[in-house]
């Protein structure tokens, strides 16, 4: 049995429409995202971004403890998410080759590639501290998420 509630995603999806319809900031938008995130979904320890600069990925916005800052494209689950070009669903970081341990609470993950002019600029990496918290659904729902995030920074 699980403690994990579900999420209204489609409630979720209209207060983050509202919340950035009128920014053009990417770092704003991006922060509210993380906050908007991090309140809303349970048995999260971590919600942000990264974004590329210098062909890595660097830290961006986010919520929770102190993270890596730099993270080479191809490494890790950010890196392989970039490199893959697709979403990953990690239902235990341990098992993951190369898996980069910013946070040893960290025990799941997900990471979303986030897309401008049909080109990566970064990911939405959302970390949690129980096994197997991201299903098929978290998946569809979180990239529905980033697609308003990209229309909102064409």
């Amino acid at each position: 049995m699980s403690d994990i509630k579900n999420t209204n995603y489609d409630l979720l999806q209209k207060q983050l429409i509202s919340l950035i319809e009128d920014e053009s900031n990417l770092i704003a938008i991006l922060s509210n995202t993380s906050a908007l995130l991090n309140d809303h979904l349970d048995q999260v320890n971590w919600v942000g971004f990264y974004l590329i600069e210098n062909n890595e990925l660097i830290l961006g916005p986010f919520q929770g403890h102190p993270a890596c800052v730099h993270i080479q494209i191809g490494k890790g689950v950010c890196g392989t998410a970039v490199s893959n070009n697709e979403t990953q669903v990690v239902k235990d970081v341990h098992q993951f080759p190369g898996h980069i341990a910013c946070d040893a609470n960290s025990n799941s993950e997900i990471v979303i590639p986030i897309h401008k002019d049909n080109k990566i600029i970064g990911v939405l990496d959302i970390d949690a501290p129980i096994k197997s918290r991201f299903n098929d659904e978290d998946r569809k729902e979180l990239e529905k998420v980033v697609s308003i995030i990209e229309n909102q920074i064409k």
